[in-house]
């Protein structure tokens, strides 16, 4: 019997790894798919090389990881059930002294394993490919895009020239008509224009070099206005900084690190010390506090720290009451501004300690609900009794789409200190945890209430 069992989980791992391998890599090829679109159009035309290009999507790749293997295991766990269920190999095992919960523990092991390489991936090797991530966008952003020209159109794109070329020939590169303003000098100015030229970068891509035929400089001096002068060439060079146009590599370790490009040991450092922060900012609030409890309620003040003067006064007792009453007030305003000042720093401290531990429980909540779709899933396929790849993309889109709304929402209203960010973040699991839990518990005594029945029914999704 236990044989026959061992037997039994082997063929249901069987029947989840391949719909979980194709599941896994479908989702990161939607991801992909969706982010060349959003951001294919700010990495050509810019000259960059393929190997960038291929390096900053890997990077990316991190995230689409991370996300993809949850709904990865939902899909394969809902279609394995479902074909389960729809060949009527549940009622063998059942009838074999079977139940639910036994089918689902390898599942489990294969959940847990999931979670632990998620945690690892999460911790360990998101945040570097991130971090990279941002770095190389930022390096590819301030990258020039190759030097080209449109005919009968100024370019500004060489750094203090301003190029027109009326004709260019595209088979050749040759420039005809072309006129040059050279800004590039503080004393000087030059206007130069010639018959044809050609621009092209030297060897080693760092020079830009205009090679120009037949044409005249008109020649100006900014702290001599009086004085022009015109020379007359039959050919020059005149060779710029490519800087510009040229990817170069910042050092990632110069660049300083968001909340998502953090180990968790490293935002807990930062957390305690917004901690300790915070208490010191507090314990300033309770002093400010009874400083001003002790001034209203036995008047210690200096109140003859301002000398006003009342010509139309002549008592000398009441115009010192009346400058106590005014040192009175400004008193007051300086102990409500510093209230005022020291609770709204708090507040931004409190806010910002929360988005890191939004972001160090997210690294832990995101790899459980590996374990916590196959809760879901495996019942939930087991009534559906459909394993077929619509119906299982279709949930699997459904819980996954309320997943994320309650773990986007919920780190909203945790940056905002609206609700604590632990709750936040495990919100979505503990709820989606709970259903798994029913639903195993009533498909394993085969107690549903006919209405859901009938409800799934109308919606054709059971028979």
């Amino acid at each position: 019997m236990l044989k026959s069992f061992s037997i039994v989980k082997r063929y249901i791992l069987q029947k989840h790894f391949a719909p979980f391998v194709f599941g896994t890599f479908l989702v990161i090829f939607l991801f992909l798919m969706q982010y060349l679109i959003n951001y294919l159009d700010k990495l050509v035309g810019k000259g960059l090389s393929a190997w960038i290009i291929i390096q900053l999507i890997i990077y990316q790749l991190g995230w689409m990881v991370v996300l993809a293997i949850p709904m990865g295991v939902l899909f394969s766990t809902l279609m394995a059930f479902g074909n389960l269920s729809n060949n009527s190999e549940i009622t063998i095992i059942k009838s074999s002294g079977g139940s639910l919960v036994s089918m689902m523990q390898p599942l489990f092991v294969f959940g847990i394993l999931l979670t632990l390489f998620v945690f690892w991936f999460n911790d360990a090797i998101l945040p570097e490919t991130n971090h990279q991530a941002v770095v190389l966008y930022s390096d590819i952003t301030r990258k020039k895009p190759t030097f080209a020209l449109e005919p009968g159109q100024f370019s500004s794109q060489i750094t203090g020239y301003t190029i027109l070329a009326r004709y260019v020939d595209s088979a050749s590169g040759k420039l005809t008509g072309l006129t040059i303003y050279d800004n590039s000098k503080l004393t000087t100015q030059n206007i130069i224009s010639a018959d044809s030229g050609y621009i092209r970068p030297n060897v080693n891509f760092n020079k830009i070099i205009l090679t120009l035929f037949n044409g005249e400089v008109h020649q100006t001096f900014k702290s001599k206005p009086d004085v022009y002068r015109i020379i007359n060439f039959k050919d020059a060079q005149i060779r710029v900084d490519a800087e510009d146009f040229a990817f170069h590599r910042s050092n990632s370790n110069m660049l300083s690190r968001s909340d998502r490009e953090l180990h968790i040991t490293d935002m807990e450092k930062i957390i305690v010390g917004l901690d300790t922060n915070m208490r010191q900012r507090q314990q300033d609030l309770d002093k400010i506090l009874m400083t001003h409890l002790n001034y209203l309620l036995y008047g210690k003040g200096n109140y003859e720290k301002f000398n006003l003067n009342y010509p139309n006064i002549k008592n000398e007792k009441i115009v010192k009451q009346i400058n106590s009453l005014k040192n009175a007030q400004l008193q007051s305003d300086f102990f409500r501004n510093s209230i005022q000042a020291n609770i709204n720093l708090i507040e931004s401290l409190r806010k910002r300690q929360n988005q890191y531990i939004v972001e160090v429980q997210k690294k832990y909540s995101i790899p459980f609900a590996c374990f916590i779709f196959i809760l879901i899933g495996a019942p939930l396929g087991i009534v559906i009794k459909k394993g077929n790849f619509g119906i299982s993309a279709l949930f699997s889109l459904g819980f996954y789409i309320f997943y994320w709304i309650f773990l986007i929402g919920g780190e909203k209203l945790a940056d905002r200190d609206i609700i604590s960010p632990v709750l936040s973040m495990w919100a979505a699991n503990i709820l989606i945890g709970i259903i798994g839990i029913i639903l195993t518990i009533r498909v394993n005594r085969e107690s549903f209430k006919e209405p859901f029945l009938v409800f799934l029914r109308k919606l054709k999704i059971i028979r």
